[in-house]
């Protein structure tokens, strides 16, 4: 086994020093590494365990975690690194079989809580049994979130990123400038005083060139720039559909639900796609160009509504002849970001009203909706957000990373040992980079000023920069003698 060190973080809070929790990694593909990344920026201390010393390498280039090149399957390997000091042990390799057993081993061997993804089909039907059986707390499936994520974006009414908090009632959601008539080259606090575009909702962000900008009343906006809105559902759903008193954005055409959909790529996201469209009554053209894969998926999915097609999904030919124009909806998830958005961005100008990519790498997910798809979406940032909830504990409530992971959105329950709780939210000296853009109080969402203040039981909805996630530990972090796990 080699080890390359890090020094362990401890965090001074409330004058006293605190050791800070501690995680283990196993596995150093994509997902380890985004999760790595995300955990270091809130001083945890993190090892990350592999038998691929390139991938350990690129890490500990970039990352200050602790990287130990051999196999996590080892028994002795999790004895060595002292496993019953660690918070959380998280199994992401490659083989389904080899996270259950990793997961399971740690909590044998006294860690405190262990995660595994699981990703094979065959094994979605029984997960309950295997979380019992052997043990493990937590079980991810990046496919199937990723699949229920798209699910969820054909159904809702608008066709850009949005993220619900605070059970529905709470939205953030992007848009871009340009598709809003007169918001370009004003500032906010006119929209907000004059226009009243934006009465009950805020502009927590601004994307400009893949950069973020944390606006203010002064702030221009341009019009290429894509802004991000949070607020209550209802005036979210006012905006993007023109309603709002004095507004003259148009009406969106892409308000139906799809009835019709075309999904190219028939790997685990198209299988679970396709088998949740359908379950909803929705009909699914699936295209794939692995014959075997075709059999499979035509034995498996619901024949009535799923028409499974062998062939090149980017044959323009093929994609005529199965009808695309028609369509509500096009979906590309092939193992390709290039395929997927080229035809994707084809479908769109085929008349498709909605179209949604899956991207794998951060670059393209910032820039995909500028070129007029309607969603580009990560499963590694999707599958992080769902690991980073469940390592926070009891009191986060949903996580959600945005722009390429520059930066969060994240929904807490405030508990009365938090130190902010009564005071004005102006004067707890909040980092420029940390926004509270609601409170979720009685059931009512209120979108904050600088005298509102946050009471026990309250949700409340935090946008926050990645460079930043530290900080919040000093305002959102339980007072002393009250357990971690209350946030």
């Amino acid at each position: 086994m080699t080890l390359t060190p890090s020094p362990c973080h401890v965090s001074l809070l409330y004058g006293k020093e605190q050791a800070c929790m501690k995680v283990v990694i196993v596995g150093a593909g994509k997902l380890g590494y985004k999760i790595a990344d995300s955990l270091v920026n809130e001083d945890i201390h993190v090892a990350v365990v592999d038998i691929d010393s390139k991938l350990l390498e690129r890490i500990s280039d970039h990352l200050d975690v602790l990287t130990v090149r051999s196999n996590g399957l080892e028994v002795e390997t999790l004895k060595e690194l002292d496993i019953k000091s660690y918070d959380v042990l998280i199994a992401v390799t490659d083989s389904d079989e080899t996270n259950i057993l990793v997961s399971s081993f740690a909590k044998k061997l006294g860690c405190k809580r262990s995660i595994a993804r699981v990703r094979n089909p065959e094994h979605a039907k029984q997960i309950d049994f295997i979380k019992s059986w052997m043990g493990i707390d937590h079980i991810i499936n990046p496919e199937l979130a990723t699949a229920n994520e798209i699910a969820r974006h054909l159904l809702e009414s608008y066709t850009f990123y949005s993220e619900t908090f605070a059970r529905g009632r709470v939205s953030v959601i992007d848009l871009k400038v340009s598709s809003l008539p007169g918001f370009a080259r004003k500032r906010i606090m006119d929209l907000k005083n004059t226009e009243r575009k934006l009465e009950g909702l805020l502009i927590i962000a601004i994307s400009r060139d893949n950069k973020i900008i944390i606006p203010d009343g002064s702030t221009m906006l341009q019009e290429n720039d894509i802004i991000y809105v949070i607020g209550e559902k209802n005036n979210i759903d006012r905006l993007t559909q023109g309603s709002m008193q004095g507004s003259n954005i148009p009406e969106h055409k892409n308000r139906t639900l799809a009835k019709q959909v075309m999904i190219l790529g028939g790997g685990k996201i198209g299988y679970y796609l396709a088998n949740k469209l359908s379950s909803l009554g929705i009909h699914v053209k699936l295209i794939e160009q692995d014959a075997q894969r075709c059999e499979y998926l035509s034995e498996e999915l619901d024949n009535d509504n799923t028409l499974v097609i062998h062939g090149d999904g980017t044959d323009v030919n093929l994609l005529e002849e199965e009808d695309l124009a028609s369509m509500d909806a096009f979906i590309g998830v092939t193992g390709y970001d290039e395929e997927n958005i080229l035809m994707a961005l084809m479908a769109k100008q085929a008349g498709v009203k909605k179209v949604i990519a899956k991207v794998s790498r951060p670059s393209y997910a910032q820039i995909v909706e500028k070129l007029g798809v309607d969603a580009a979406l990560n499963p590694v940032d999707i599958t992080a957000s769902n690991i980073l909830k469940f390592i926070r504990g009891g009191r986060v409530v949903s996580v959600s990373l945005l722009l390429g992971g520059q930066a969060e959105v994240t929904e807490f329950i405030a508990s009365d040992k938090l130190p902010i709780i009564g005071k004005p939210l102006s004067k707890l000296g909040l980092p420029m980079g940390v926004i509270i853009g609601s409170i979720i109080r009685n059931g009512q969402v209120i979108i904050p000023s600088g005298n509102s203040t946050i009471q026990p039981g309250d949700r409340f909805v935090v946008f926050c920069l990645m460079s930043e996630v530290p900080m919040l530990k000093n305002f959102f972090m339980p007072r002393r003698g009250a357990p971690h796990n209350e946030l």
